[in-house]
């Protein structure tokens, strides 16, 4: 017998008694639908909370500082020469100098105090910053400031009763803006000494303009550069070199004599490590072997996975219950089918119908009733999930795609997830239980006697 011919007939034989078949079907689309939606929630969970993650930094990024035991911070210093050894281990793809330095803005009778933070330009294409207007540094022939958007709550009225009672209405790409590095002889230069000699001469302003600013936030995120003020690290060293001649830098160390270094140290370092799997690794060389601070994401990422994946485990378990009642309904059906088929079956074999094709007439028929309950299944399961995510407000969903991404108006994402792997997988698992549940009545089908099948009533 041919397979199309054996299509034909188990099709045609399930249809035969539409509403046992329909019941049967309706049992695998709800177990189908169980599993799917319960593994989507796990999933969508695990999503949202690695978007999360990501908010405060990269996963594969390892920030280093210097030990905090002042004994050996001074032969611990963050330098270029630390920068091209850390770039030499195995797993490192890039070592990124950070230089942070505080400065006084004054704007009118405002002013603020401003985190500016240099990174090298390679770094901003990482970093995922929102811009909301101009562009980011790196590519300009002057240093420039890309400021966050909170930068502004650092600015306060000092003739004011309550300094920070509101934020100034300032425009930080249009504004006239001036900058002060020293800010020490800024403040010596305001009152007289302590020897009755006149004040200082006032350390000189500089008015830096303004590249861009970070997008504002949306409602109930939260953005870990809003506080810092961000340059091109090549143009602020010479600014800082120009500015503190023979002078210490404010936040660098000095020798025991009170004098500068020659060389300008890191505040940090950021460690970009090929794979989250490797992180780990490389962050233990550089806390055991060579005695830095380290710290990355991954440390609390980890453990937060490896629970995430206990609760995709259970609610895995949850919806597979509903698909093994469903499997038991299947053999129930298969098994009435050929107590009330059992004459044609003694037929088929009078006539010479090899056992083989007996065997897969029956399973065909469990098999097509799991893929009709797994195609159903699928789409009431992402019915269900566009429900939730609708009304979790996670956003606006992706119908179209399979895999229902939706960002919603926090960043995160949706809390049910279909991705492409879960519909593959999720159907054939359907057609698998079918066949399976259809498999032990399809060998006591095999194993009638034609003559008792015959004289079967």
């Amino acid at each position: 017998m041919k397979l199309l011919d054996l299509l034909r007939m188990s099709s045609s034989n399930l249809w035969k008694r539409k509403v046992r078949t329909v019941l049967t079907v309706l049992g695998v689309v709800i177990g189908v639908a169980s599993i799917v939606v319960m593994v989507s929630l796990g999933l969508g969970l695990s999503r949202s909370m690695m978007a999360e993650y990501e908010s405060y930094g990269s996963l594969t990024q390892i920030q280093v500082n210097e030990p905090w035991d002042s004994e050996n911070a001074e032969d611990k210093r963050l330098d270029d020469t630390l920068v091209q050894s850390l770039e030499a281990l195995e797993h490192v793809e890039s070592v990124q100098p950070i230089l942070e330095v505080s400065v006084l803005a004054k704007y009118g009778s405002y002013e603020g105090y401003l985190q500016v933070r240099g990174v090298p330009k390679t770094a901003f294409e990482s970093m995922n910053i929102k811009i909301g207007e101009g562009r980011l540094p790196g590519n300009d022939d002057e240093l420039t400031f890309f400021h966050g958007n909170q930068v502004l709550q650092n600015f306060y009225n000092p003739k004011s009763s309550n300094p920070y009672s509101e934020t100034p209405d300032i425009d930080l790409m249009r504004d006239p803006v001036f900058f002060i590095f020293d800010r020490d002889a800024y403040y010596q230069s305001m009152y007289p000494s302590e020897d009755g000699q006149p004040p200082a001469k006032p350390p000189k302003k500089y008015m830096i303009e303004t590249c861009g600013v970070e997008a504002p936030n949306e409602e109930d995120s939260w953005s870990s550069y809003g506080w810092y003020t961000f340059c091109d690290i090549e143009q602020l060293l010479p600014q800082l070199k120009k500015i503190f001649k023979n002078k210490v830098i404010p936040g660098q160390p000095q020798t025991k004599t009170g004098k500068p270094y020659k060389e300008i140290f890191y505040n940090q370092l950021l460690v970009n490590v090929d794979s989250m799997e490797h992180v780990m690794e490389v962050q233990n060389y550089l806390t055991e072997d060579l005695g830095y601070e380290a710290w990355s994401n991954a440390e609390w990422v980890s453990s937060a996975q490896n629970s995430m994946g206990y609760v995709q485990a259970v609610l895995g378990g949850i919806g597979a219950v509903s698909l093994f009642v469903a499997a038991i309904g299947i053999t129930n059906t298969m098994m009435m089918s050929i107590y009330e088929r059992t004459k044609e079956i003694g037929v088929m074999k009078v006539l010479g119908c090899d056992l083989s094709n007996i065997g897969t007439l029956f399973l065909m028929e469990a098999g097509f009733i799991g893929f009709l309950g797994g195609v159903i299944g699928l789409v009431l399961s992402f019915i269900i999930s566009f429900v939730i995510n609708k009304i979790s407000g996670s956003g606006n969903q992706d119908m179209s795609g399979i895999g229902m991404l939706g960002v919603g108006g926090s960043g995160s994402a949706s809390i049910s997830y279909i991705p492409l792997w879960l519909v593959a997988l999720s159907l054939i698992f359907a057609v698998l239980v079918g066949m399976v549940a259809g498999f032990f009545p399809a060998r006591r089908a095999m194993k009638l006697s034609p003559l008792a099948a015959i004289r079967n009533e």
